[in-house]
């Protein structure tokens, strides 16, 4: 049995694990409701009451665009093409785009308009060009959450106007930015999810600057929302990129902008500064080798079958321990992918296994070679070549 204990760098390798991580139960926050997570991995950095009904106030708009985005991206709709701005749009009160009744407004401009403006009027005339009424729309929105997995989540307007029947979850407004900036990457649509980091635009005339305070100044900041009622108080939904890692973040329930803006910078920097993504092993990477026994190879690569890249707190990081296990020497013949011993990581939340893998196929020996290396092993043993200690 070969067995080996490493603590540190040496064996760090990937593998995107999911599971909480011990050190967000130490961490609040001063809002009502919050989620916080890892985009790559899906790991909750931070949460309170994330499963709690909420009114998702303007942060609803964020499914009225994401099925904007969707309708774009399978081609069905353009930014280019305009909607007529109906009486029920342009009389809509709260946050406004100032678009015109009568008029006719590219799709480009609308959305610019829920984007960076939270424009109730805007947000309607996409509900109404897409599905014809703002209710048939609604429909859309919760069809769309149930397959997102939004499961305690109800849309009653594009707007996030107040409404008895409309309510969400700090998980569930997470799980729709997630997506969203998951399946409409900047790299494939670049006049997409980037709308969300613009500072201001002008429609009509009139220049509005973005209402999401992390777009100034945050390092890496690019989303996505804010939203506020009487009811829900003040609210965000954002997302900042850092080095390879992003963070998507909810908040709702605060009192006042004021407490909104300096709430999501500090959550948001302590998120980077307290986690971080460390890339242990590569896919194909060799953790270790084994040595073979009659085959045509005297040693082969163990791999993981998928990255090791864990998101975590770096004094998680420094209580962490990695062990290789697999019986040593390994019998020829050998197939590629087969499952040859295990690698095993302990954190403070918890013990995680994975399989090690043949990164290669081995022949085995010929009946002739195969009595002449027994005879060998018989007389001589273990050579120092064959079987050291990696």
């Amino acid at each position: 049995m070969r067995f080996c204990v490493a603590i540190g760098a040496a064996l760090l390798s990937f593998m995107t694990v999911g599971s909480a991580i011990s050190k967000a139960a130490e961490i609040d926050s001063s809002a009502e409701f919050a989620f916080v997570t890892d985009f790559g991995s899906g790991k909750v950095l931070m949460e309170k009451q994330p499963d709690a009904l909420m009114k998702p106030a303007s942060m609803a708009k964020i499914m009225t665009v994401y099925i904007a985005f969707e309708r774009i991206a399978d081609g069905s709709l353009s930014l280019d093409d305009t909607f007529l701005i109906s009486e029920k749009a342009w009389r809509k009160g709260g946050s406004k785009t100032f678009v015109e009744v009568g008029k006719e407004v590219s799709v480009r401009d609308l959305l610019y308009g829920v984007v960076v403006q939270s424009g109730n009027d805007a947000a309607i005339a996409i509900a109404e060009g897409i599905s014809g009424t703002e209710e048939g729309f609604a429909e859309e929105m919760n069809y769309v959450a149930r397959k997102l997995g939004m499961e305690n989540t109800v849309f009653r307007n594009s707007t996030g106007w107040p409404h008895l029947e409309q309510h969400t979850t700090a998980r569930d407004l997470n799980i729709l930015a997630t997506a969203l900036i998951r399946e409409f990457p900047a790299d494939k649509y670049p006049e997409l999810y980037p709308m969300f980091a613009e500072k201001d635009f002008t429609y009509n005339g009139i220049k509005q600057g973005n209402r999401n305070p992390l777009v100034y100044g945050t390092q890496g900041a690019d989303g996505l929302k804010t939203g506020h009622t009487a009811e829900s108080g003040y609210g965000l939904v954002g997302s900042a990129h850092r080095d390879g890692q992003r963070v998507v973040m909810v908040l709702n329930g605060m009192k006042s902008m004021k407490q909104r803006s300096s709430e999501s910078r500090r959550l948001i920097d302590l998120m980077f500064r307290e986690f971080k993504l460390y890339r242990f092993y590569d896919k194909d990477q060799p953790v270790d080798r084994a040595n073979v026994w009659l085959g045509t190879k005297n040693k082969i690569d163990l791999v993981l079958e998928e990255p090791l890249h864990l998101v975590m707190a770096r004094s998680d990081r420094r209580k962490m321990k990695v062990s290789v296990n697999w019986n040593d020497p390994v019998p020829a013949p050998i197939t590629a992918g087969q499952a040859i011993g295990t690698l095993v990581l302990e954190l403070p939340s918890g013990k995680t296994t994975y399989p090690l893998l043949a990164a290669e196929n081995v022949d085995g020996l010929g009946m002739f070679d195969r009595v002449g290396e027994a005879l060998k092993y018989l007389i001589f043993g273990a050579s120092a070549d064959d079987f050291a200690a990696e």
